[in-house]
């Protein structure tokens, strides 16, 4: 007796559960069920066009030998998804893709606005966001989006500069003139590292849960994203990003970044998401200069009730330059001098404060401190890093000694192999390794926060 179309996938389902973890199994398999298979052509239902992705990219090495087996030599794959709300189109992927479904409602449409958390700061306005020179055309631009959403031509905004050039301020500050001007508007801001927790989350949990992560994000009216650079060596997430960008972009949705490097110096992210940063408008907010960094120390002084004399301002102000968050951290200290210590506040005062601040530097971390503070957590002699041994917790080490270096260090992949003695080749699966267990096992993202903590804590 001939089989069905849906035994021939059963079929399929054994030999992918058979070869994959369960999670990985239940999480991009499972929901995927066949519609039919005639004249060659298998047309299979996956829940959203993420799904696509994730199979085309991930596991299509499993899954074309697996239906040549089952249907036979020259099986066409066709796939049917339900767009995301209010979406264009569904696209096709590599694969053709059959007609398109009616959607259902996303669970979150029904909340409403008003009750929306935008996890705003509300001490972040453009009122206390102190201007200069050195920030004129980050804020000029802003304000723009911030008085006229609905036009689109700074869509996207990518806001970079170092770290304490006010980056976080300015963003929240557009977020919050928006939501000031139309209440209803669901505005959000959230940071690159917090999304990629929530997205991992939802990957571990039922499929359904990346669904309703994504048409969450997809339903917001503007979307701020702090230190989108934390999304590189993240490909799971950024895909995530990808179609909730695209969605965004297509509607008309306001999407707003800010990063610590330009995208042209972003890497591991993925190129067409590099592309997309670069569709609106990309400014810099450089360093402070003399007048801003002026500015900051009277405006945070007179907002703590603290009467700073004028040359000690200038004195601060010409010998603190690269962060408004150093320049408020003086004010701080001076305010507890001047109140517990009921002192008066001088020069003098003010270069005690300054050279006791720059005392706290920031610490380089190297290849050697990482091998140390790994060996240190998994509790195993450093030295056995370095050998031949290929015991399941000596090489776990090691692995995670390469992705560390490669993160924190910059090291290239080939002087990390030659400080292990291993080739190119294993330290780039190495690293492909740790990457795609980070997506998957909760205990290894909390050794990584832990020997990372134990990094920045160790003296220097």
């Amino acid at each position: 007796m001939e089989k069905t179309h849906i035994q021939l996938w059963e079929e399929c389902l054994k030999i992918f559960s058979d070869n994959l973890p369960q999670q990985q199994f239940d999480t991009w398999f499972r929901p995927v069920t066949s519609l039919s298979y005639e004249e060659g052509n298998l047309t299979l239902s996956v829940p959203t066009a993420f799904f696509v992705e994730q199979l085309e990219e991930r596991y299509m090495r499993i899954i074309a030998p697996t239906l040549m087996r089952v249907y036979g030599a020259g099986v066409k794959l066709f796939y049917v998804y339900k767009p995301a709300p209010e979406a264009p189109v569904t696209q096709q992927s590599e694969r053709p893709s059959a007609a398109v479904q009616p959607h259902p409602q996303s669970p979150f449409q029904a909340q409403a606005a008003l009750d929306f958390e935008s996890q705003l700061n509300p001490k972040y306005t453009f009122e206390n966001y102190c201007g200069s020179v050195s920030n004129k055309i980050a804020r000029s631009i802003g304000e723009a989006i911030a008085t006229n959403p609905k036009c689109k031509t700074f869509n996207p905004l990518f806001v970079f500069g170092h770290t304490g050039v006010g980056k976080t301020h300015l963003i929240q500050a557009i977020g919050i003139r928006i939501k000031e001007r139309n209440p209803q508007a669901r505005v959000l801001y959230v940071s690159a590292r917090l999304f990629e927790s929530q997205y991992t989350a939802a990957a571990m949990a039922k499929p359904s849960r990346v669904n309703d992560f994504i048409a969450f994000y997809q339903s917001i009216d503007v979307l701020i994203i702090d230190d989108i650079q934390d999304l590189m060596h993240k490909p799971g997430t950024q895909s995530a990003f990808f179609h909730i960008f695209n969605h965004l972009h297509q509607n008309q949705r306001q999407i707003i970044m800010s990063s610590d490097c330009a995208p042209s110096e972003m890497k591991d992210m993925h190129e067409r998401l590099l592309s997309r940063f670069k569709w609106g408008m990309t400014c810099e907010l450089e360093s402070p200069d003399f007048d801003l960094r002026r500015e900051v120390l009277r405006q945070r002084a007179s907002q703590d009730g603290l009467d700073i004399p004028s040359e000690v301002l200038e004195y601060i102000a010409a010998n603190v330059t690269d962060s408004i968050r150093e320049l408020e951290g003086i004010v701080v200290s001076l305010l507890a001098h001047a109140t517990v210590l009921n002192r008066e506040i001088t020069i003098d005062l003010a270069q005690s404060v300054l050279n006791n601040a720059v005392k706290i530097q920031k610490k380089t971390v190297n290849f050697d401190m990482i091998a140390q503070k790994v060996s240190d957590y998994y509790n195993i002699d450093s030295d056995k890093l370095f050998t031949k041994s290929r015991k399941r917790e000596i090489s776990d080490a090691r692995q995670m000694v390469m992705y560390l270096a490669k993160r924190h260090v910059k090291m290239p992949v080939t002087a990390i192999g030659t400080r292990l003695s291993r080739s190119h080749a294993t330290v780039l699966h190495a690293l492909k390794n740790i990457e795609e267990r980070l997506s998957l096992e909760a205990a290894l993202r909390v050794d990584i926060e832990k020997i990372e903590a134990s990094l920045t804590a160790s003296p220097v």
